[in-house]
This record gives C-alpha cells, sequence and structure tokens, in this order.
C-alpha cells in the first residue's frame, strides 16, 4: 500500500466514511465504521481520448482543478479540465441515504472544436492480508472483487467495454485493457466503457456505483442481482438531490449559534467552518455504538504516527461537548451509555484507545486522564440535557472509575489508609494488574510517563463533578435507598479530601517557586499548553490567578510562533516540532476568553480560520510558512475545540 497522507476532502452517510485528495482521488473508503474497514489501497480512473494513452483524472500535467462541495452537503464536487484536448469532467461524488453505495458521476463535456472519442477506464485495488486474500471476476456487467470477509461491487447502468483482473499496471498506461478470463485471483483489477465521440459542445454522462457489503450475511446469486439491477435503475440526479437535501436540512437543525453576516472573507470562513465541522462529526461516529474516531486515517503504514482512526475517550469527551453544543445531544448519549459503558474496564478504568465499535485498539500504555475524562464528561453532559435517567444510568459506570482514581492517588498522594477495612477490600478486587498500582502514566500527548499537572487535575475535575452528581440524584434515593445515600456522603466526603490534597500536591510539586508558574510534570521544566487545562476545561484555578497568569505569560513567551499559533511544548520532537497546533492555539483562546480577553481570544481564532483548508476542515497541525494544513485534515479534535471557542 502506498502512502497517502492527505484528505482534502471527506464525504460520507449511512454507514460510509470516504475521503479525497483535492484533485478528486477517491483515497479511502472505511465501511461499515468510520475506523474499521479501509477498503480501498487505490481507486485511479483515467480517459483515453482518441489515440492518446491514459489520462488520469486525478494527476495529469495538463489537467486544471476546481473542487467544492454543494453548500452545507457532503456532496463533493471536482472539475477537472484537460487542457491539451480541452475535454471538461465534471466528477461528484456523494453517498446514498438508504443504500451503502458510494456514487461516482462523471459529466463529459467537449469544449474543442474537433471531435473527441473518449473511453473512460476505472483501476480499483482492494487492500488485503495473507489471511484475507482478494479475489475478482466479472459478471453481469459488474466487478466483483471479493475476500471472505467482504465484497465490493463496481458497476454501471453502462456497457462494459472490457475488463482486465491481473497484470493491470503493466498494461493500462496505454489506455487499452483486454482480458480473456472472467475470474482471477489478483487484488488489482480494471474495467473501461465507451462514452462514445463527443462533437464539439456535446455533453454526456456515465455513472459508476461502489456497492460494499460484508460477507456475514449469506445471498443468493439471483437475491445480488437483483440488487445490484435495483441500484443501475435509480435516478441518479433524484438521488443526488435528495442526498443534497438531506445534508442541508441535517445542517440547518444543529446550527446553535447566530452566524456571522458574511459581508468579509473572514466571515464566511467562520461560518464555512463551524457548517463544516456540523458535517464531518457524523462521518466520524459509530452509528450503532457511538464510538467516536479521532480522524480518518491518514498513515495505514505508521511511517509518521501510531495512526489516527481510532476512539480516545479524552478525545471524544472534547467532541461530545461540542455535539451538545450544536444540538447532537443523542449522539452524545450514545457515547456515554454504549460506547463507555462496554469499553470500561472491569477495574474502572479506560485504556488509551478502542475501535469505534468498543473493541480495543493497539495500545501502548495508559493514561489516567481518559478515566477521568469521561466522568467529567458525564456532568457537562447533563448540565446540557438536564436528564436525572442519564444520570442514573450512568451512575454506577462513574463509581467504578472514581474507586480507580481514588487508587491512583493513593499512591501518588501516599494517601492510602491500611485501617480503612473497606477501602482495602475494594483495591483487592479492583488491583487485579500490578500496572494499576504504579503512579506513572502517560501525558494527554502521549508521549511522556509520569505524574503529569493536565492528569491530575482532570482527577479534580472528575471528583467535583461526582460530587455535582451526587447532589442531583440522593434525592432520587433518600425515601427508597438510605444506604446508597450514606455511602454518597461518605464518596462525597472521601473526594473532597483528595481534592484538598490535589491542590496541596501541585503547590508543592508542580509549580515552580522561582517563576511563579505551573509545572507540566514532576520531571522537566518544559513549558506545556496543557497547563492551562488547570483553568480550561477543569476550573481547579481561576483564569485571573497570579500563578495562572505567569504560566501564560511563559507559554507566549516560549510557545507562540511568529505566525500567531500556538506550538504543543518546547522541545516538542513529533513530525519536527516546529509546526503550530490547531487544538494548543484554540486552548488559548478560550483561555482568553475566560479571562475577558476577547482581543487576544480572537487573534487566536483568526489564526485559525485562515489555515483551515479551502473546505472549512481543521487539520492538526498549520505549517508555519504556508499557512495552510500540514498534518491530519479534520482532526475532530480541532473541530470540537474550535465549535467550544465560538461559545
Amino acid at each position: 500500500m502506498k502512502n497517502k497522507y492527505n484528505n482534502d476532502a471527506i464525504i460520507g452517510g449511512t454507514n460510509i466514511t470516504a475521503s479525497y485528495t483535492k484533485t478528486g482521488e477517491l483515497v479511502r473508503v472505511m465501511y461499515p465504521a468510520p475506523d474499521f474497514r479501509n477498503w480501498i489501497d487505490e481507486f485511479l480512473v483515467g480517459v483515453k481520448i482518441n489515440d492518446s494513452g491514459i489520462i488520469y483524472l486525478h494527476d495529469d500535467i495538463n489537467n486544471q482543478y476546481n473542487q467544492y462541495y454543494s453548500e452545507n452537503t457532503n456532496v463533493l464536487h471536482t472539475e477537472i479540465l484537460n487542457t491539451y484536448f480541452s475535454l471538461f469532467v465534471k466528477q461528484t461524488d456523494f453517498v446514498m441515504l438508504k443504500e451503502n453505495v458510494l456514487v461516482k458521476r462523471y459529466q463529459f463535456e467537449n469544449r474543442n472544436n474537433i471531435n473527441l472519442n473518449v473511453n473512460f477506464l476505472a483501476h480499483t485495488k482492494l487492500l488485503f492480508d495473507i489471511n484475507n486474500m482478494v479475489g475478482a471476476e466479472v459478471k453481469e456487467n459488474t466487478l466483483v472483487q471479493y475476500c471472505h470477509d467482504y465484497t465490493m461491487y463496481t458497476f454501471s447502468p453502462n456497457n462494459l467495454l472490457s475488463h482486465q483482473l491481473n497484470d493491470i499496471k503493466e498494461t493500462i498506461s496505454s489506455g487499452e485493457i483486454h482480458d480473456k478470463d472472467y475470474i482471477g485471483m489478483s487484488s488489482d483489477s480494471a474495467i473501461s466503457y465507451d462514452i462514445g465521440t463527443l462533437k464539439p459542445g456535446e455533453k454526456k454522462e456515465l455513472v459508476l456505483y461502489l456497492y460494499f457489503r460484508e460477507n456475514l450475511q449469506k445471498l443468493s446469486e439471483e437475491e445480488l442481482k437483483k440488487q445490484i439491477t435495483k441500484i443501475k435503475k435509480l435516478d441518479v440526479e433524484k438521488e443526488e438531490q435528495q442526498v443534497e437535501k438531506y445534508w442541508k436540512k441535517y445542517v440547518k437543525e444543529h446550527i446553535a449559534i447566530t452566524l456571522l453576516p458574511e459581508t468579509n472573507k473572514y466571515n464566511k470562513k467562520v461560518n464555512q467552518i463551524y457548517k463544516r465541522s456540523i458535517l464531518l462529526f457524523p462521518l466520524l461516529t459509530n452509528k450503532q455504538e457511538g464510538g467516536i474516531v479521532a480522524a480518518v486515517e491518514v498513515d495505514e503504514q505508521r511511517t509518521m504516527c501510531g495512526r489516527y482512526n481510532y476512539c480516545w475517550p479524552r478525545d471524544a469527551v472534547f467532541v461530545t461537548k461540542a455535539l451538545d453544543n450544536i444540538k447532537m445531544t443523542k449522539e452524545t448519549d450514545k457515547f456515554y451509555k454504549v460506547f463507555c459503558k462496554e469499553t470500561q474496564n472491569k477495574n474502572g478504568m479506560w485504556e488509551q484507545r478502542f475501535y469505534t465499535d468498543g473493541n480495543l485498539a493497539p495500545c501502548w500504555g495508559y493514561q489516567i486522564d481518559e478515566t477521568a475524562s469521561v466522568v467529567y464528561g458525564v456532568y457537562e453532559h447533563y448540565k446540557v440535557v438536564k436528564d436525572i435517567k442519564f444520570l442514573k444510568d450512568t451512575y454506577k459506570m462513574c463509581e467504578n472509575a472514581i474507586k480507580f482514581l481514588q487508587i491512583y492517588l493513593d499512591n501518588v498522594l501516599q494517601t492510602k489508609d491500611e485501617s480503612d477495612v473497606v477501602k482495602c477490600e475494594i483495591e483487592k478486587t479492583y488491583h487485579t494488574e500490578k500496572r494499576n498500582m504504579l503512579p506513572k502514566s502517560y501525558d494527554l500527548w502521549e508521549m511522556n510517563e509520569g505524574v503529569h499537572l493536565y492528569s491530575i487535575s482532570a482527577i479534580y475535575a472528575a471528583f467535583e463533578s461526582m460530587k455535582e452528581i451526587q447532589k442531583l440524584l440522593k434525592p432520587e434515593y433518600e425515601q427508597t435507598n438510605r444506604l446508597k445515600v450514606e455511602a454518597m456522603n461518605k464518596l462525597e466526603a472521601k473526594i473532597t479530601m483528595y481534592q484538598e490534597q490535589i491542590k496541596k500536591y501541585i503547590s508543592n510539586n508542580l509549580y515552580d517557586e522561582n517563576l511563579k508558574t505551573f509545572l507540566r510534570n514532576l520531571d522537566d521544566k518544559k513549558t506545556d499548553i496543557s497547563t492551562l487545562g488547570v483553568v480550561v476545561p477543569f476550573n481547579m484555578f481561576s483564569a485571573k490567578e497570579k500563578k495562572v497568569q505567569n504560566t501564560v505569560e511563559k507559554i507566549n513567551l516560549t510557545l507562540r510562533t511568529y505566525t500567531g499559533g500556538y506550538l504543543r511544548f518546547e522541545q516538542d520532537n513529533y513530525r519536527g516540532g516546529k509546526d503550530p497546533w490547531v487544538i494548543a492555539t484554540l486552548w488559548m483562546a478560550m483561555y482568553y476568553k475566560k479571562l475577558g480577553e476577547k482581543k487576544k481570544a480572537k487573534e487566536c481564532i483568526q489564526f485559525v480560520v485562515n489555515t483551515a483548508n479551502e473546505h472549512g476542515f481543521l487539520s492538526e497541525q498549520v505549517n508555519n510558512e504556508t499557512m495552510s494544513p500540514s498534518w491530519v485534515n479534520g482532526l475532530a479534535w480541532s473541530h470540537a475545540m474550535f465549535i467550544l471557542s465560538l461559545l
């Protein structure tokens, strides 16, 4: 598989999420969830014009491009003008509402003054492994690429001109493919269609359907033929209009702020990013289990990172706060009531990351703030929906998490009470792994093990949230379950004590008395944007406290780049460490808003707005020289922070 680092545009619907380059190349298709599985290794389309070889639509020296979405939708258009032959192609991509089908609609227009004879070719390669080898066959004018687990069908209402199932790259450059075989062992196949002769000014159209199916459900040949025939007979114009109508309505229903008057370029861009965020979040969410993927994958080979197409509970808590603020409360409900319940460890913790269906993903260590963030997030969601039943449904989950956090703190604060028989029994029950007895945890950047200010602040906020949850639930049980209320009172007293100890611990261990600034951990004095966590979002200290303002001053001296964006932390070596991070810059905006410094907050937001891509997607990092996205476009956490920074 070749490295495909850029997702310049993202579309989807139902259970499909797909990404594209700025020239219209389809680079990834995720089905049936936004993180698993990726089907496409390559999907390359081109044309043979008159006596030419293949002219790839996504990559030719004579091609000019213009890409855009239908306004407020996930319908993507890529316009390609081949200047050598003056052939104009409009490629439209969208996912159907009721079928597991990605539609690729091509409209050809001859802008030359001579006739153009056009053949269309699609070269498609499925991803596979040794346990899931791919075969291919052509039947009923359909390219069927299959393995043990899944099948992709590529077809058109038009009849096939030719096909080739093996050795594609050796022959397709000529623009002609031929194969005597109807079935083969290759994952790499191609089909072609005769568009015919286009006279000057004439237009013609070809529609390709990519139909995805898992093989769990057995279907007869007759049933499959019936399904494909049904799709072929659909009115593609009508389908496109229905998809556009759906997404426009979706955006309208989820706008929760007064949009800016579009009197200038900046205001238009703010509105664009806001609406693109609304359109992106459902494409990153598992509709059955509620998990939220961090981003559409960018690096399957792990050449630069540990991959992104997983659900981190911490990241997802930020996203759910944004979801609640764009009226996607049902999705947030499902995240906590389904996904978090299913993924919680027996000992009360959450691991680093999961697949969005709740299965454990590859990890490299635990992060205590993942567990604390979920409890904090439960109460934040309640503050929006005001649903006592939601708190009842999630209380046991939160209680188990709090027990784990107490055990963690006992090791950090040295507050273990051997005389507390009940607590010792809890520890005996939940201390199932030696790892959980240690105070060391990775930080939120997943690069340093130890005790971290952000993580301790998250625990403090989790305790505060638990106290508020108990205040709300106690009246519900006072008449029916006095023992439960008594247990809540004991827990409240206990976690209040822990909160006092946390503040003392921070003052004694995570505060630089010489510089009067907070320290990010016990091991070094590198300036880190995450120290803002004590104020935003965890409210342990006031934004106006001198020690906080001193820390912010040091952040500005150390992490603010000449363009106005902010780095994560000093001496960051991830991807060079020189590019500002969108979440770091928006974190500063949120701090300044809390402080009442609206002008400074707006400057941070302006940096982010001005560096979004042409479609309104926000990346993880921004290239300081080009002021454009440099890594992981469409990062859920970045879009969430943008939504929250506008509040």
